[in-house]
Order: structure tokens, then sequence, then C-alpha cells
């Protein structure tokens, strides 16, 4: 073998080809969001629902390809005192829009964070949960929060029906 890095990079690329199909493939149907979440106080941006502002430990304002509210209630909380890590858990409701379409579904919001330093999130949507337009809805949002920002960017995949 004359160019054993030249093997190794078409190796490298036919690998990389393989994954992006397969990923392709597998994500069939699902249609890419993405856009940022920013905290508001209760009654600002989209987050004037009453009736969930009453019960809610935190909202998310969405903007981007959703527009809406994250209703949060904590269901677990757990603080790691030494390493100042917190792994929370919550249940949560969307409520607002994507597009012309209109409605709620629910997520569990898987949440790590660690104080003054980091913070992500696992939103998967509960399964059976959407109303209106999105009825059927499966998929998954996922946060990174930017604490210089003051916000969490969103990405995500939505499948309907």
């Amino acid at each position: 073998m004359k160019n054993p890095l030249g093997a190794l990079a078409m190796l490298a690329v036919a690998a990389i080809a393989v994954l992006v199909l397969s990923g392709t493939a597998s994500g069939a149907g699902a249609i890419q969001v993405s856009g940022l979440g920013t905290f508001p106080d209760p009654g600002q941006g989209y987050c004037t629902d009453e009736a969930l502002l009453a019960d809610a430990d935190y909202l998310i304002n969405l903007e981007g390809d959703l527009e809406g509210c994250v209703y949060g209630f904590v269901t677990r909380s757990k603080l790691a005192e030494k390493s100042g890590v917190s792994d929370d858990r919550s249940d949560e409701i969307f409520v607002g829009h994507w597009g012309e379409m209109e409605g709620t579904f629910e997520m569990v919001g898987n949440i790590h964070a660690k104080v003054d330093a980091f913070g992500f999130c696992l939103h998967p949507i509960v399964k059976g949960s959407g109303t209106g337009d999105f009825a059927g809805v499966t998929g998954r949002l996922d946060f990174r929060d930017d604490l210089a920002a003051d916000n969490a960017p969103y990405t995500g995949h939505l499948k309907l029906g």
C-alpha cells in the first residue's frame, strides 16, 4: 500500500456516507425544528395561559420554528451537593403553533445542569398527548443553556400523525 493515509481517508469518507444515509433513512418523515427558548415572567411572551401559570414551576417561551410556551411542572429534583450538578425531571405542556398548525403536546423534561456552569435537557414528546393539529405528533426537543445570554437554543425533530 503506497499511501496508508489515503486509504484511511477513503474509509473515513465511506463510514461517514453510511452514517449520513442511515440517519436519513431512520429520520424519514421527521421534520427538523430549531429556535430560541427564553425564560419569561408569567404572562409575558406566549406564556399567558392562566390555568397553567397557576401551577407551573418554570416557563420557556419558544420562538423560531415552534412558537409558544412550555409550562414545566417539576416531578423530581436531585442536587449532588459536592459537584453542584442537578438532575431534574418534569412534566411539560407545549401550547402554541408551528406555522399554521396549532395545538398542544406533552413532554417529559430530563434536565441536567451544573449551577452557574452549564445545562442541557432532553424533552421527548409523550406519545398520544397531542391535541389540535398536533394530534399524533412524536419526537423530541433538546435544549442547551447559554448562561451568558440567559436563553436556551433548541433543536429537535417532530413527526406528525
